[in-house]
Protein backbone atom coordinates (compact mmCIF):
# COMPACT_ATOMS: atom_id res chain seq x y z
CA UNK A 1 0.00 0.00 0.00
CA UNK A 2 1.50 3.02 -1.08
CA UNK A 3 1.97 5.98 1.86
CA UNK A 4 0.82 9.34 1.31
CA UNK A 5 3.54 11.81 1.45
CA UNK A 6 4.07 13.89 4.27
CA UNK A 7 2.74 17.57 3.95
CA UNK A 8 5.74 19.65 4.50
CA UNK A 9 4.50 23.90 5.46
CA UNK A 10 7.60 26.30 4.50
CA UNK A 11 7.74 29.35 6.77
CA UNK A 12 10.80 32.36 5.65
CA UNK A 13 10.55 35.96 4.71
CA UNK A 14 12.43 35.74 1.89
CA UNK A 15 10.33 34.20 -1.47
CA UNK A 16 13.87 33.18 -3.50
CA UNK A 17 14.68 31.49 0.02
CA UNK A 18 11.15 29.55 0.26
CA UNK A 19 11.80 28.87 -3.57
CA UNK A 20 14.70 26.95 -2.82
CA UNK A 21 13.45 25.01 0.35
CA UNK A 22 10.59 23.76 -1.94
CA UNK A 23 13.11 22.73 -4.95
CA UNK A 24 14.73 20.44 -2.70
CA UNK A 25 11.74 19.11 -1.11
CA UNK A 26 10.40 18.34 -4.48
CA UNK A 27 13.22 16.20 -5.37
CA UNK A 28 12.11 13.59 -1.93
CA UNK A 29 8.82 11.80 -3.26
CA UNK A 30 8.10 10.67 0.13
CA UNK A 31 7.49 14.77 0.85
CA UNK A 32 5.39 17.13 -0.44
CA UNK A 33 4.46 20.91 0.38
CA UNK A 34 1.30 21.78 1.01
CA UNK A 35 1.26 25.85 1.70
CA UNK A 36 3.77 28.66 2.40
CA UNK A 37 4.26 31.34 5.23
CA UNK A 38 5.97 34.69 5.37
CA UNK A 39 6.84 35.25 9.32
CA UNK A 40 5.64 33.83 12.19
CA UNK A 41 1.95 35.01 12.77
CA UNK A 42 1.28 33.65 9.09
CA UNK A 43 3.15 30.25 10.58
CA UNK A 44 0.23 29.36 12.79
CA UNK A 45 -2.46 30.81 10.40
CA UNK A 46 -1.35 28.32 8.17
CA UNK A 47 -0.18 25.33 10.53
CA UNK A 48 -3.97 25.68 12.11
CA UNK A 49 -5.58 26.02 7.94
CA UNK A 50 -3.40 22.93 6.75
CA UNK A 51 -2.57 20.87 9.37
CA UNK A 52 0.92 19.94 8.14
CA UNK A 53 3.23 17.03 8.83
CA UNK A 54 5.71 19.29 9.56
CA UNK A 55 7.40 22.55 9.51
CA UNK A 56 10.13 23.87 7.70
CA UNK A 57 10.98 27.71 9.45
CA UNK A 58 13.10 30.19 9.26
CA UNK A 59 14.21 31.96 13.03
CA UNK A 60 14.91 36.10 12.30
CA UNK A 61 11.50 37.03 10.50
CA UNK A 62 9.48 40.27 11.18
CA UNK A 63 6.99 40.35 13.68
CA UNK A 64 6.95 37.46 15.43
CA UNK A 65 9.82 35.40 14.68
CA UNK A 66 10.69 31.42 14.24
CA UNK A 67 11.51 30.54 17.98
CA UNK A 68 8.54 32.34 19.20
CA UNK A 69 6.14 30.63 16.90
CA UNK A 70 7.45 27.16 17.73
CA UNK A 71 7.32 28.03 21.05
CA UNK A 72 3.64 28.62 20.18
CA UNK A 73 3.13 25.26 18.59
CA UNK A 74 5.02 23.14 21.50
CA UNK A 75 2.30 24.02 23.70
CA UNK A 76 -0.23 22.30 21.44
CA UNK A 77 -0.90 18.66 22.03
CA UNK A 78 -0.24 17.59 18.05
CA UNK A 79 2.07 20.01 16.57
CA UNK A 80 4.09 19.33 13.55
CA UNK A 81 7.43 18.48 14.01
CA UNK A 82 9.71 21.55 13.63
CA UNK A 83 12.61 21.75 11.70
CA UNK A 84 14.65 25.51 11.77
CA UNK A 85 16.48 26.15 8.41
CA UNK A 86 18.70 29.59 9.72
CA UNK A 87 21.90 31.08 8.34
CA UNK A 88 22.50 31.51 12.19
CA UNK A 89 24.24 29.10 14.13
CA UNK A 90 23.91 30.77 17.54
CA UNK A 91 19.94 29.49 18.13
CA UNK A 92 20.73 26.33 18.49
CA UNK A 93 20.35 25.92 22.07
CA UNK A 94 17.13 27.80 21.71
CA UNK A 95 16.21 25.48 19.07
CA UNK A 96 15.79 22.33 21.02
CA UNK A 97 14.25 24.06 23.77
CA UNK A 98 10.95 24.79 22.09
CA UNK A 99 11.46 20.86 20.74
CA UNK A 100 12.57 21.03 17.56
CA UNK A 101 13.88 18.17 15.49
CA UNK A 102 16.70 19.54 13.81
CA UNK A 103 18.41 22.50 12.83
CA UNK A 104 19.99 23.30 9.40
CA UNK A 105 22.45 26.26 8.40
CA UNK A 106 21.99 27.59 5.17
CA UNK A 107 22.39 26.89 2.53
CA UNK A 108 20.46 23.75 3.35
CA UNK A 109 22.14 20.88 1.72
CA UNK A 110 19.96 17.91 -0.08
CA UNK A 111 21.06 15.16 2.40
CA UNK A 112 21.20 17.28 5.08
CA UNK A 113 17.41 18.33 4.66
CA UNK A 114 16.37 14.88 3.72
CA UNK A 115 17.81 13.13 7.04
CA UNK A 116 15.97 15.92 9.22
CA UNK A 117 12.88 15.51 7.18
CA UNK A 118 13.10 11.36 8.04
CA UNK A 119 13.44 12.11 12.09
CA UNK A 120 10.57 14.15 11.95
CA UNK A 121 8.51 11.82 10.33
CA UNK A 122 9.67 9.41 12.82
CA UNK A 123 8.64 11.72 15.54
CA UNK A 124 5.45 12.40 13.62
CA UNK A 125 4.48 8.56 13.30
CA UNK A 126 4.85 7.99 16.94
CA UNK A 127 2.41 11.09 17.45
CA UNK A 128 0.00 9.24 15.65
CA UNK A 129 0.24 6.17 16.99
CA UNK A 130 -0.16 8.15 20.63
CA UNK A 131 -3.67 9.63 19.19
CA UNK A 132 -5.55 6.75 18.01
CA UNK A 133 -5.02 5.22 21.66
CA UNK A 134 -6.58 8.68 22.88
CA UNK A 135 -9.33 8.91 19.96
CA UNK A 136 -10.97 11.60 21.86
CA UNK A 137 -8.39 13.93 21.40
CA UNK A 138 -8.58 16.61 18.45
CA UNK A 139 -5.50 17.93 16.31
CA UNK A 140 -7.97 21.05 15.20
CA UNK A 141 -6.34 24.41 16.52
CA UNK A 142 -8.24 28.00 16.56
CA UNK A 143 -5.85 30.50 14.82
CA UNK A 144 -6.41 34.22 17.49
CA UNK A 145 -5.61 37.49 16.73
CA UNK A 146 -4.36 38.89 19.49
CA UNK A 147 -2.15 42.00 20.55
CA UNK A 148 0.99 39.57 20.97
CA UNK A 149 0.26 38.10 17.39
CA UNK A 150 -1.20 34.94 16.48
CA UNK A 151 -1.99 32.50 18.99
CA UNK A 152 -2.81 28.86 18.30
CA UNK A 153 -5.21 26.99 20.47
CA UNK A 154 -6.44 23.60 20.75
CA UNK A 155 -9.77 23.59 19.67
CA UNK A 156 -10.09 20.35 22.72
CA UNK A 157 -9.14 22.44 25.20
CA UNK A 158 -11.22 25.46 24.93
CA UNK A 159 -13.47 24.73 28.66
CA UNK A 160 -16.11 28.05 27.29
CA UNK A 161 -15.91 30.87 24.62
CA UNK A 162 -17.94 33.60 26.61
CA UNK A 163 -19.17 37.17 25.11
CA UNK A 164 -18.59 40.17 26.56
CA UNK A 165 -19.55 43.73 24.38
CA UNK A 166 -17.28 43.55 21.30
CA UNK A 167 -15.17 41.24 22.38
CA UNK A 168 -14.93 36.82 23.00
CA UNK A 169 -13.06 35.27 25.70
CA UNK A 170 -11.87 31.62 25.14
CA UNK A 171 -11.37 30.19 28.40
CA UNK A 172 -8.64 27.14 28.06
CA UNK A 173 -6.51 25.10 29.86
CA UNK A 174 -3.69 27.86 29.55
CA UNK A 175 -5.88 30.32 30.81
CA UNK A 176 -7.80 33.04 29.07
CA UNK A 177 -7.52 35.24 25.55
CA UNK A 178 -9.33 37.57 24.35
CA UNK A 179 -10.32 36.79 20.54
CA UNK A 180 -11.88 39.10 17.68
CA UNK A 181 -14.08 35.98 17.07
CA UNK A 182 -17.96 35.91 17.00
CA UNK A 183 -19.91 33.51 19.07
CA UNK A 184 -21.50 33.07 16.17
CA UNK A 185 -18.66 32.09 14.03
CA UNK A 186 -17.16 29.87 16.50
CA UNK A 187 -20.50 28.32 16.45
CA UNK A 188 -20.78 27.91 13.17
CA UNK A 189 -17.19 26.34 12.67
CA UNK A 190 -17.53 23.75 15.37
CA UNK A 191 -20.80 22.92 15.79
CA UNK A 192 -19.81 19.47 17.07
CA UNK A 193 -17.40 21.01 19.86
CA UNK A 194 -19.03 23.81 20.79
CA UNK A 195 -22.19 23.78 22.39
CA UNK A 196 -24.71 26.84 22.48
CA UNK A 197 -25.99 27.30 26.45
CA UNK A 198 -26.86 31.35 26.55
CA UNK A 199 -26.74 34.16 24.10
CA UNK A 200 -23.25 35.18 25.68
CA UNK A 201 -21.66 31.62 26.03
CA UNK A 202 -20.25 28.46 24.42
CA UNK A 203 -19.34 25.76 26.35
CA UNK A 204 -16.25 22.64 25.09
CA UNK A 205 -18.71 19.74 25.12
CA UNK A 206 -16.08 17.54 26.26
CA UNK A 207 -16.02 19.67 29.31
CA UNK A 208 -20.14 19.26 30.36
CA UNK A 209 -20.94 17.35 33.08
CA UNK A 210 -24.33 17.96 34.43
CA UNK A 211 -27.39 20.51 34.50
CA UNK A 212 -28.38 21.85 38.07
CA UNK A 213 -30.52 24.32 39.30
CA UNK A 214 -29.39 27.15 41.77
CA UNK A 215 -31.34 28.11 44.89
CA UNK A 216 -33.24 30.57 42.72
CA UNK A 217 -34.38 28.09 39.91
CA UNK A 218 -31.80 29.16 37.42
CA UNK A 219 -30.23 26.36 35.31
CA UNK A 220 -26.39 25.87 35.69
CA UNK A 221 -24.40 24.06 33.97
CA UNK A 222 -21.38 22.03 35.59
CA UNK A 223 -18.16 21.49 33.59
CA UNK A 224 -15.91 18.65 34.94
CA UNK A 225 -12.86 20.45 35.16
CA UNK A 226 -13.55 22.42 37.82
CA UNK A 227 -16.15 24.07 40.23
CA UNK A 228 -17.45 26.38 37.70
CA UNK A 229 -20.98 26.80 37.04
CA UNK A 230 -22.44 28.51 34.20
CA UNK A 231 -25.64 30.35 33.86
CA UNK A 232 -27.94 28.46 31.12
CA UNK A 233 -30.73 30.42 29.55
CA UNK A 234 -34.21 29.59 29.39
CA UNK A 235 -33.95 29.67 25.32
CA UNK A 236 -30.85 27.24 25.61
CA UNK A 237 -32.19 24.89 28.34
CA UNK A 238 -34.10 22.21 26.22
CA UNK A 239 -31.82 22.22 23.78
CA UNK A 240 -29.03 21.43 26.67
CA UNK A 241 -31.09 18.83 28.14
CA UNK A 242 -31.66 16.83 24.86
CA UNK A 243 -27.56 16.97 24.02
CA UNK A 244 -27.19 15.65 27.95
CA UNK A 245 -29.32 12.81 26.89
CA UNK A 246 -28.06 11.89 23.65
CA UNK A 247 -24.36 11.92 24.59
CA UNK A 248 -24.37 11.00 28.24
CA UNK A 249 -23.96 7.35 29.14
CA UNK A 250 -26.92 5.70 30.55
CA UNK A 251 -26.13 4.60 34.74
Amino acid sequence: MNQQPQRILIADDEPLARQRIQRLVEELPEYRVCGEASDGNDALRKVAELEPDILLMDIRMPGMDGMEAAHQLSQLSNPPAVIFCTAYDHYAIQAFEVRAIAYLLKPVRREALADALARAGKVNRVQLQALTHNSDLTTEQVAVRTHRGTELIDLADIRYCEADQKYVTLHHSRGETVCDYTLKELEQAYPEKLLRIHRHTLVGVRFIQALRRNSDGQSMLALNDSDTLLPVSRRHASHVRQWLQEHQPSP
